[in-house]
């Protein structure tokens, strides 16, 4: 029986776990060159190299120890791992409470290790959530749907539609608040889309994410959960927003605009920003509000929802570099692209070189768009010859709107309409606070 559990290591290895009655879950402590190291006892992958023991340390990381002749195993604690596959009780539901719904999407914040099978799982039941969060239950009442499980790197803009209907579902059944479980990499490209396809929102949309998972001492998985399910439950505003840490340490989360945000760290818990705006609400150890703008939708249950989410495919984002290829403009062009929307250098510069390309596009009645790749700031293209030069090609400056956002914008204008005349009025509409009237100086991190 423990030699089955101990599937995908290798004899010798699981013969040296076998002698001292080493199971999946055990507290072990394993010994080499006077070195000891101490975790709890993962299963393996039949797929990876079985050379090696896995452990996950008390700091939340999975570390791999390879077999020598001095290795030596010392069980600390008997399955000190909570196992995932335990039968819960239902989970009560308070009729007193606000109604939230979570939808899950995927993503980091969802995933912890289940111990049984060493594979790292979603959780979404209301029942998993409050085991895992269990200041849940008394802030909302909770009912949980699995939408999809990718990762957000896969997501396609008929995924969005997807998210923007089952929102609108949970918003028509009277709840006071929504909560979409994302993963960070695109959880801007999606704010974006729900932005524009979730109009008149009478109560908050909230996308949440984690940069940590939920089993590891680091995450801020909880807080950033906990903080969107109590401003979902009782915050005045009534927009789509993304709930991320505001800092590094753990104690609060803000509310940034759906269309203003961006991830600006790869790994860091304050990944995402605000830019060139101020974030809606601050929410600090889970439950005080703060409000930090003046301007915002109300909530207001009575009012009605319209759902506008329709995504054209025949968009593109390309971005400008030294030796850029015009080719790939001729390409878009001639395989039917409709939109293209160009992260130009500075205030919204490229090449001459490309100018050809660009003459050739908007002769083909593409429409061009102009957006910057500096993080801060506004396109103007009046103030150098080459980009008065791109204003007579015909080539349309987007102010500071960011280069995701207009790219999610434009697949959204001509999901809406046809004629090209009234896309390019539309992209110049300040919809969902995609442009804002002034650079609001910000501190970078």
């Amino acid at each position: 029986m423990v030699e089955d559990k101990l599937k995908g290591y290798r004899s010798f290895l699981r013969e040296l776990l076998n002698k001292v009655g080493a199971e999946i879950g055990d507290e072990i402590e394993l010994r080499y060159d006077n070195k000891r190291i101490r975790g709890i006892l993962l299963p393996r992958s039949e797929l990876e190299d079985e050379w090696h023991i896995v452990l996950k340390l008390s700091n939340g990381y999975n570390v791999g120890i390879r077999y020598r002749k001095d290795l030596s195993i010392k069980i600390i604690e008997k399955k000190k791992a909570v196992l995932a596959a335990v039968k819960r009780e239902s989970l009560k539901i308070r009729e007193d409470l606000p109604k939230v719904h979570i939808l899950g999407v995927g993503g980091t914040i969802a995933s912890r290790v289940d111990y049984t099978t060493g594979a790292v799982r979603s959780v979404y039941t209301p029942e998993e959530l409050a085991e895992m969060f269990p200041e849940l239950i008394d802030i909302a009442s909770i009912k949980t749907k699995i939408i999809m499980n990718k990762y957000s790197e896969h997501l396609r803009a008929s995924d969005w539609e997807r998210i923007a209907e089952e929102v609108a579902k949970s918003i028509n059944e009277g709840v006071d608040g929504v909560i979409v479980m994302h993963g960070t990499d695109t959880m801007h490209y999606t704010s974006a889309a729900l932005s524009f396809a979730l109009q008149d929102l009478p109560v908050p949309v909230i996308l949440v994410g984690s940069q940590r998972s939920s089993d590891r001492p680091s995450s801020d998985a909880a807080l950033n959960l906990i903080s969107a399910v109590y401003f979902a439950s009782h915050g005045p505003i009534a927009e789509v927003m993304i709930a991320m840490h505001e800092n590094t340490s753990d104690n609060s989360v803000v509310l940034h605009k759906g269309t203003r945000a961006r991830k600006n760290h790869t790994s860091r818990r304050d990944a995402f920003q605000t830019i060139d705006d101020l974030p809606y609400a601050r929410v600090t150890n889970g439950t005080k509000i703060e409000i930090l703008v003046n301007e915002y939708r109300r909530r207001d249950k009575n009012r009605k929802l319209k759902l506008k989410a329709n995504f054209s495919d025949k968009v593109a984002l390309l971005k400008f570099y030294p030796n850029f290829d015009p080719e790939i403009i001729n390409f878009l062009v001639d395989r039917g692209y409709k939109g293209i929307v160009i992260e130009g250098t500075g205030l919204g510069h490229i090449g001459e070189y490309t100018f050809d390309a660009i003459r050739y596009a908007v002769s083909n009645g593409v429409l061009v768009f102009m957006t910057s790749q500096c993080i801060w700031g506004r396109t103007n293209l009046r103030v150098y010859d080459t980009g008065r030069y791109l204003l007579k090609l015909g080539v349309i400056p987007l102010e500071n709107m960011l280069p995701e956002v207009a790219f999610v914008k434009l697949m959204w204008c001509f999901g809406q309409e046809d004629d090209p005349e009234r896309v390019k009025n539309l992209m110049l509409v300040n919809i969902a606070g995609e442009i804002t009237p002034i650079s609001t100086p910000v501190e970078v991190m």
